[in-house]
């Protein structure tokens, strides 16, 4: 007797199903519901929780260049 693969809930849509090794989309159902979740991160509808002091740590350095650029090419 083989053991049954536990019911897992889709986080994007809820829908329960069995969990699937073969399943390209897990956690997920479906492409749909992975694409949804993809597009939420990038619109940042989610967060991982954190210090704000880090939250832009390498934005400071991109400003910096930018200045850096204008600067010599005014020279």
């Amino acid at each position: 007797m083989t053991a049954q693969p536990p019911v897992v809930a889709c986080p994007g849509c809820g829908h329960k199903q069995p969990w699937n090794p073969a399943n390209p989309s897990r956690p997920f159902c479906s492409e749909q519901c992975k694409n949804q979740d993809f597009v939420a991160w990038a619109h940042e509808e989610h967060a991982i929780p954190g210090s704000p002091d880090f939250d832009d740590v390498l934005s400071g350095d991109i400003e910096l260049g930018l200045l850096q650029q204008q600067r010599d090419g005014m020279q």
